[in-house]
């Protein structure tokens, strides 16, 4: 269980969400605005908010920054479909992840799942992948030479799935628990294309692309290679 707020004047939506989420097992409060959420975290934080970007007074991303700097929490965006530019922005300022409007209420308990893993997760703050090094803290792989490698969260959700289980054979059930996709894109469900995709970007940064294993109509494997 934990304490959530969702920050959105669109209370329709809202209550839903407030609903949905409570049922799930989880402490929920509503507010429509950055004053609001003020108020609230000044009197019981919150372990996580839901946040929408486009808010009356002042912006989701201004609320985002500040929240950053003041707690530690979680924070998820709430975006428009074609908000990607303020999706980039953002994660750059802090936001563990975002999800676009219109969604689904089981895609948003995932995020949200994922995001109080990660956050939660007691084991050491950076741990090998490959020569790589994850920050698990901050929700960042680095090259060796301590370059950031630039990834989207749903990519870092599935380095840290691997890394945290060297060894173990997971699903594609287990990966997409571990490390849920967004909706908003179709391809993205593909649990197949998604390590496609990462193991590309990680070939562009000089290292070996083949750190997860394929065990053919069974899952994939991370064999805990060591760094050089």
């Amino acid at each position: 269980m934990a304490d959530l707020i969702v920050v959105d004047d669109d209370l329709p939506l809202s209550g839903m969400i407030e609903d949905f989420l409570t049922m799930q097992g989880h402490a929920v409060r509503c507010v429509a605005s950055g004053e609001g959420l003020n108020a609230l975290m000044t009197s019981d934080p919150a372990d996580l908010i839901i946040l929408d970007l486009n808010l009356p007074g002042e912006d989701g991303l201004s609320i985002a920054r500040r929240m950053r700097d003041r707690h530690d929490l979680g924070i998820i965006m709430l975006t428009g479909a074609v908000d990607l530019v303020d999706r980039v922005v953002g994660l750059e300022i802090g936001a563990d992840d975002y999800i676009t409007k219109p969604f689904s209420l089981n895609e948003l308990h995932a995020r949200i799942e994922a995001v109080l893993r990660r956050r939660r997760f007691n084991g050491e703050n950076v741990i090998a992948f490959g020569a790589f090094s994850l920050d698990i803290k901050r929700w960042k792989l680095f090259e060796p030479n301590g370059e950031e490698v630039p990834l989207y969260p749903t990519e870092i959700d599935l380095i840290a799935a691997f890394a945290t289980r060297a060894g173990k054979l997971l699903s594609r059930d287990d990966i997409l628990k571990l490390a849920p996709a967004h909706g908003s894109d179709p391809i993205d469900r593909s649990i197949d294309s998604r390590i496609k995709r990462l193991r590309r970007k990680l070939e562009l940064s000089g290292q070996d692309g083949d750190l997860i294993e394929t065990a053919r109509g069974n899952g994939y494997i991370y064999k805990g290679h060591s760094r050089t």
